[in-house]
C-alpha cells in the first residue's frame, strides 16, 4: 500500500456538503469513494476538515492508501477525473509518507468569503454573497479582532461537541478585486460554522446594526450579541498548509 495525497476542487451548491452521510450518496466524499471503489481502492479516503452544504473549495486535500498496482497516477487522476462528477476536479495526485494525514498534518487553514453589492443574479448567486451595501472600511477595521489565540464558543453552531473551542488566527483582512469583496481567514482549525458566524458579524457591523466594541464582547466570550450566520454560498476552502 502507498500513500498519496489528492487535491481537488469543487463546486459545494452540487452536494449536500462533503462529508459522507448514511442518507445520501450526494456528498463530495460520496462520490469519491464510490468512484474509487470501481478502481478498486477500498481503503478509506480522509479529508483535511469537512465543508458544510453549499461550501466551495479550491484547494481541498485528501489522503488515501492505494493498493500496489496503483503506481500510475496521472492515469489514476484521469480516471476519476472522467468519472467524478463535473462539478468536482482532481487536480492532482502526488506520493507521501505513510505517517501523512490529511486533516492531523495540517497546519493552517485557509478560507475565503465572497461579497459583492447589490442585487443578485441566477449566474453569480450560488458563488457570491449579495448585500444591498457594504461598509468596507467598517469590516477593515473590525476584522483584525479575530487574529489571536480566542475561545470561539460564541462563533460555533449548535451541536459542536467539541471538549474546548480555543483557535487560533494567524490572519484576518479584507480586500476589494474587481468588484468583489474578499474576507480571508487563516487559523490552525475552525469550528462547525465558525467562519460563517465570524462574517455574519462583520456584515452586521457593515451595515450599522453592531459595533467592533459588541464583536470584542463576543470574542471575549462577555456576552453573545448575535448569532446571525453568512450565507454558504460565499464561503471557500482555499488552501491547506502543511
Amino acid at each position: 500500500m502507498s500513500r498519496v495525497k489528492i487535491t481537488l476542487s469543487y463546486n459545494g451548491s452540487a452536494f449536500m456538503g462533503s462529508q459522507q452521510q448514511p442518507n445520501t450518496d450526494n456528498t463530495v466524499m460520496g462520490h469519491l469513494i464510490t468512484v474509487l471503489h470501481r478502481l478498486k481502492i477500498t481503503a478509506t479516503p480522509k479529508a483535511s476538515g469537512r465543508t458544510d452544504r453549499g461550501v466551495h473549495a479550491t484547494h481541498q486535500v485528501i489522503h488515501v492508501d492505494l493498493p500496489d498496482f496503483w503506481t500510475d497516477l496521472h492515469r489514476l487522476r484521469e480516471m476519476l477525473n472522467v468519472q467524478l462528477p463535473p462539478s468536482m476536479r482532481i487536480q492532482r495526485i502526488e506520493f507521501v509518507e505513510d505517517d501523512f494525514h490529511a486533516r492531523y498534518s495540517a497546519k493552517r487553514r485557509v478560507y475565503r468569503y465572497v461579497i459583492k453589492e447589490g442585487l443578485s443574479n441566477p449566474f453569480e448567486d450560488n458563488f457570491i454573497t449579495f448585500v444591498p451595501s457594504l461598509n468596507r472600511e467598517a469590516i477593515c477595521d473590525a476584522i483584525g479582532c479575530f487574529v489571536g489565540t480566542h475561545d470561539f464558543e460564541f462563533f460555533k453552531k449548535s451541536g459542536n461537541d467539541l471538549e474546548h473551542h480555543t483557535r487560533i488566527i494567524y490572519r484576518a483582512y479584507a480586500y476589494s478585486y474587481k468588484g468583489h469583496f474578499i474576507i480571508v481567514f487563516e487559523g490552525n482549525g475552525f469550528l462547525r460554522s465558525q467562519i460563517r458566524l465570524m462574517v455574519g458579524f462583520l456584515l452586521r457591523i457593515s451595515a450599522g446594526k453592531a459595533t467592533k466594541e459588541q464583536l470584542i464582547e463576543q470574542i471575549n466570550c462577555v456576552k453573545r450579541h448575535t448569532t446571525d450566520i453568512a450565507p454558504h454560498n460565499g464561503l471557500y476552502l482555499t488552501h491547506i498548509k502543511y
